[in-house]
Order: C-alpha cells, then structure tokens, then sequence
C-alpha cells in the first residue's frame, strides 16, 4: 500500500513538472513574440498547380541554377513550371513576359533584367487575379506595382563585405577596376553602391574603369582585354557576378597578368573552387535556390493557403548567404547540391 502511495506520488509530480515545463516554454515562446499556434508546415499543392517563371538570362549559371532549384521545389510541391528565358536581353525578355501574360498561370515569379522594363504585362496579370513575385532584383520602382512580394539578398551588403576583404589584401592601397552588371538591375545597382561605400574610406585607392557588361562574359572579355592593355598597374577588381570574374581571370591569364586580387558575387560553385583554390581571394552567396525555391513556396501559399499581399507575407523578403571561405567552402557547396541555399 505505501509502495501503491509513493508511486502515485511520483507520477503526480512528473505531470506537475510536465505541466509546469510545459507553461514555462508557452511563456518564454510568448515573451519571444513567437505564437507556436502560428507556426506549420510547408504544404504541397492539393491540387497540381501551374507556374510561369523567368530570370534574366540562362546563359548566366546563377540564372541557371536558380531554374534547376525553382523545378526541384516545384516537384516536391505539386507545381509545374515553365520557363520563359530572358536571354540576358531587355527586349528579349520584354517578348517572353508579353507572352507569358496571355495565359493563365496559377501564380509567376520573375527577376527581370532591368527595372520597369516588364511593367504592363506583369500589370496585366496582376489585374488577372495572378500573384506575381518578384525575384532578385526589382521589376520597378516601390509602390509602382502591386507585387505578392519580393524575394531578394542585400545586394549593398554583398558589395561592401567582398570589397572589404579585396581592401583589406591590398593594404587599402593601389588601382581597382570594377566591372558592374545590368545597369537597369538594382542587384548591380546595390553591389555598386556596396563598393563605392567601402572605398570612401580609402582616399589611396583609385578607380580605373567601371564598365557594365552586362552579366554577359563575351562582353568582359573584350572589357578586359582594353583595361589590361591600358593599365599596365592593377592591384585588384571587384565583379557583380562571379562568371565575370572568371571570364576576366582568363584574360588576365592570357596577358601573364595573374597578380591582380579579385573578388565576385554569387559563390556559384566554380567561384567557390576557384576560392579554395586561390585564384579568387572572396565570392559572397547570392542564393540562387533559396530565391527561386521560395518563389514555389510563397506561390503555392497565395493560391491554396491564401496568404494575402502585405498581410500574411511581407512586402520584401530577405534572402541572405554568406560570404564563402577556404573554411565554410565544402559545407556550402553540399547545400548548393541539394537547393538550399
């Protein structure tokens, strides 16, 4: 019998703690601002849902990648996608987007190739009952068009953390040359900024040439083959993507000028090899899958799950990476692997 007492007592006092941890949690969720009630779980489409996308140009391995990732998610949750190729071209995109906008999609996703160039067929499907997201960079100026959400890094970050190391390698000292992207691309516009931010600090440093290419590497090619000739005295370079970069080291390798540091944007994986490798000294992820596979998911939570523009889903959407070291390297390019970053 008093064996019988002392275990009811025991098992009253492990609910009581039970309970008591239980309260404790729910108070320490509530005092963080987070509602467990409002948490849950990614859901697939019910039903299979059709979705249109396009980034800039699939030439560029970001774009490309960012359509392998927006397709994996899109299986896992029930959307097919198809693909309308910006081909690295204003006009040309302006023709696929026109297109896009005569069908019915479910929902669409974009990263334009310059702001406010796609204006009225994303309007157009918009005023069709079609959330539109905006991926990467913006598809025009805030408050103009009546988006789901954009999805999209600090670009000004990007900028300023990678040509802070370049700084940093080359004593604050010397000839830089920086090589933008789209100029129409707030990405680049961002990244620009992030640079020219970080070299307010260094009165030593002169800039040489800031020449978009356009994301296109025939274009660097031929940039870089003038600068060199120009310039015997380089002691760095900072690009807005990572295929320029490479693009560029191969001309300086051609010229027998492998001494000048460079820095990118994107740390797709032959820019991480290339940091591993020291032929880079820095690349800062721009999450290609995470923006591309967020779209699927802020997608299929519009149309099944409802959530409402500015309401149940921000108006911005930061999509963050890191930059990439010899050490985060190997880890980083398993989560490229499998989409996640």
């Amino acid at each position: 019998m008093l064996d019988d007492l002392i275990n009811e007592a025991k098992t009253r006092r492990d609910v009581f703690k039970a309970i008591g941890a239980t309260a404790l949690a729910g108070a320490l969720f509530a005092d963080a601002g987070f509602d467990p009630a409002m948490a849950q779980a990614l859901a697939p489409a019910g039903k299979p849902m059709k979705a249109a996308f396009s980034n800039a140009g699939l030439q560029a391995t970001w774009c490309a990648q960012g359509k392998q990732a927006a397709e994996a998610w899109g299986k896992l949750m029930n959307v097919e996608i198809t693909w309308f190729d910006g081909e690295l071209s204003a006009t040309k995109q302006r023709a696929a987007i026109d297109n896009m906008a005569t069908q019915k999609w479910d929902f669409v996703a974009i990263q334009t190739f310059g702001i406010g160039t796609l204006t009225d067929p994303i309007k157009k499907m918009i005023d069709g009952g079609t959330p539109v997201i905006a991926m990467d960079t913006l598809v025009a100026p805030p408050g103009t068009v009546p988006i789901h959400t954009f999805i999209a890094p600090d670009n000004i970050m990007m900028g300023s953390a990678v040509t802070s190391q370049v700084m940093s390698a080359i004593g604050g000292k010397g000839n830089v040359v920086m090589t933008q992207g789209a100029l129409g691309h707030s990405g680049a516009q961002g990244r620009a900024k992030g640079f020219m931010q970080v070299l307010a600090a260094y009165p030593d440093v002169k800039v040489l040439n800031e020449e978009p290419a356009d994301w296109d590497v025939t274009k660097v090619a031929r940039i870089w083959d003038s600068v060199l000739t120009q310039n015997p005295d380089i002691q760095a370079a900072f690009f807005h993507n990572d295929d320029m970069a490479l693009a560029a080291v191969q001309v300086m390798k051609q010229k027998g000028r492998e001494g000048i540091v460079i820095g990118g944007v994107d740390a797709m994986p032959p820019a991480v090899n290339a940091v591993l490798e020291g032929t880079m000294l820095a690349t800062v992820r721009n999450p290609s899958c995470r923006i591309h596979g967020w779209s699927v998911a802020a997608g299929v939570a519009a149309v099944q799950g409802g959530e409402m523009a500015g309401k149940d889903i921000p108006d911005y959407v930061l999509a963050d990476g890191p930059v990439i070291t010899k050490e985060t390297a190997p880890g980083h390019l398993w989560l490229q692997k499998n989409f996640l970053i």
